[in-house]
């Protein structure tokens, strides 16, 4: 199993603020040195990560408080100058709202030749309330980011002469990349997965594919993808085709692991802070998912417990753990709670872990980190199926 160590490198001194903490969050309560005193902070932490042997993955939001990143290839520019090992992962870089494909092929390639060749790429249609923000009418999004998808590949696997491209959504006379990317045909693609329907997609693409805080959902997301790659491929796909997003918490001694749990876990509750008109902007997401969402109500967006029910807004961290998104403890109790969602969903070979959120502050943030990278991933890096006896939930037994 390969772990990458991941934050949303939040601006947390906006938390307490009453309402939404997107769009209509007026910037008049950012303090501009202390965003920029926290995102040194969070370079300092993915630079840890490398030194740790951890891989990097970044993401990106835009007009959010939740979400400083507003640019996954500005972070990893950075960090493909100053880390030395890592994988840097994008996940990822939203397609849809973006005018200019080409500008992220180049940014994609420039990356990749800084690093020496360590990027990969997650390609996302982004969040619903992101369309204000870009003025993108939310209607046939995804024409625009497979059009944009397959001009972004084109454009960075062409090793010949210049070509035009005439699409529906996006023209250019000469397309022409300057550098290239190091890895060819092109770095490493990734795309992001709530359901085995849409899993089941990039598997036919052979594409790693990620489930995010989906919990027990997770088995049928990663169930779909292997189904239909085996259909698409003839074999079985390497775990490292999947991918899982969590929040990890480890200490010392539990006690200290819970007091830190219970500050990340501020990220749960401010990531759903948004007003209503925001939540689902008509004609951005489809038919039979926006039934879903009218049908759920204020739990739409609520993460759920294993029993498929939503978990309410004064969720312990222990229900988080029970529903597996979280996963709390000693690097002893955090190996064992992770080996057994690993058997429960099958196997997966890429922990996407939150190792900072909420209001985790940096020294406790280096001690999770270390901790994990020294006595949890050595055991991660080696486990398999077979290791993974059927029992009880080990994080409600050690919780």
């Amino acid at each position: 199993m390969r772990v990458w160590q991941f934050s949303e490198q939040a601006y947390t001194p906006a938390w307490p603020l009453p309402g939404s903490m997107g769009i209509n969050l007026a910037s008049k309560h950012c303090e501009p040195e202390q965003a920029g005193a926290l995102l040194n902070r969070y370079l300092d932490e993915y630079m840890l990560a490398d030194e740790l042997g951890l891989n990097i993955m970044v993401n990106e939001h835009h007009s959010t408080a939740s979400c400083m990143s507003v640019s996954c290839m500005t972070t990893l520019a950075i960090l493909a100058r100053q880390t030395k090992r890592a994988r840097l992962l994008a996940l990822g870089i939203p397609l849809a709202n973006r005018t200019d494909p080409m500008r992220v092929a180049e940014e994609i390639a420039m990356v990749d030749a800084i690093s020496g060749g360590r990027l990969e790429v997650g390609l996302v249609k982004g969040a619903s309330y992101e369309v204000f923000m870009s003025n993108r009418h939310p209607t046939r999004f995804m024409e625009r980011f497979w059009e944009a998808h397959d001009l972004i590949l084109a454009a960075i696997r062409n090793t010949d002469e210049p070509f035009s491209w005439e699409g529906e959504h996006f023209h250019y006379r000469t397309v022409s990349l300057w550098p290239r990317p190091i890895q060819a045909p092109n770095p490493p693609i990734w795309m992001t997965a709530s359901s085995a329907g849409s899993a089941a997609l990039h598997a036919k693409y052979d594409y790693t594919c990620a489930t995010f805080l989906s919990g027990a959902v997770a088995r049928s997301v990663f169930q779909g993808y292997r189904e239909s790659y085996q259909e698409a491929h003839g074999r079985q796909p390497h775990e490292n085709k999947l991918g899982y997003l969590c929040v990890v918490a480890t200490a010392s001694t539990r006690e200290e692991a819970f007091r830190r749990a219970e500050k990340m876990k501020g990220y749960f509750d401010t990531a759903m802070r948004l007003d209503p008109q925001f939540r689902n902007t008509p004609g951005f997401l489809s038919v039979d998912e926006t039934i879903r969402m009218i049908k759920a109500g204020p739990n739409a967006n609520r993460q759920t417990m294993r029993n498929g029910q939503p978990l309410p807004a004064d969720a312990t961290v222990e229900r988080y753990m029970s529903a597996g998104l979280m996963f709390v403890g000693t690097p002893d109790d955090v190996y064992e709670q992770l080996k057994q969602f690993y058997g429960e969903v099958g196997g997966f070979g890429n922990l996407l872990m939150m190792g900072q959120a909420g209001t985790l502050d940096h020294a406790e943030t280096t001690d999770s980190l270390t901790l994990f990278a020294r006595e949890v991933l050595p055991r991660l890096e080696t486990l398999t199926l077979a290791d993974c006896a059927a029992n009880e939930a080990v994080w409600e037994r050690t919780a």
